[in-house]
């Protein structure tokens, strides 16, 4: 078994390593939820049963806080249960830039790596609410919800505690 070695990076305030390229780091708030309100997919990291999981998910931003959606019951639920700390990423404009010989290629990206805690919604109108802002993060409109959908999903919340924003390219 490998040696743990304590990280090359000074450590944040939420126990986040610090960026490595300052250069790159992108420090403005709005910029940084503007990243996220424009990103797709939201890629959820969990540690379940000691080893890392990570999922894609849809999601929507209300604030401080990170609505998902997902099955009554499965591994992304049980990893909550056990350990509600989460850790996510988001990018936008990724672009693979070709080079002349293998070591020169590159990407262009714009991206969020957040840290939080989940949990799963219990109250029943900010379950609805939590949809409705997932909704509209897509449809980019009203979102209605009928109480067969409600009734058929679980809520998740994740209360944002830091983010990081970085550019490259």
């Amino acid at each position: 078994m490998e040696e743990r070695r304590p990280p090359a990076e000074p450590i944040g305030r939420g126990g986040e390593p610090l960026m490595r390229r300052r250069d790159r780091e992108i420090r403005d708030r709005s910029e940084i939820e503007g990243i996220l309100d424009r990103s797709d997919v939201l890629r959820l990291g969990l540690c379940d049963a000691g080893r890392p999981y990570v999922v894609p998910m849809n999601f929507g931003r209300d604030g401080d806080r990170i609505y998902l959606h997902c099955a009554p019951e499965g591994r992304k639920l049980d990893a909550i249960r056990r350990n509600p700390l989460v850790c996510f990423e988001a990018d936008i404009d990724v672009q693979v830039v070709a080079g002349a010989t293998p070591c020169e290629w590159s990407c262009r990206y714009r991206s969020v790596i957040g840290w939080g805690t989940a949990s799963i919604v219990v109250d029943r109108e900010e379950r609805r609410r939590g949809l409705e802002i997932l909704l509209r993060h897509y449809a980019k409109g009203q979102a209605e919800i009928g109480e067969e959908a409600l009734d058929g999903v679980v809520v998740l919340r994740v209360e944002i505690e830091s983010l990081t924003g970085k550019r490259a390219g």
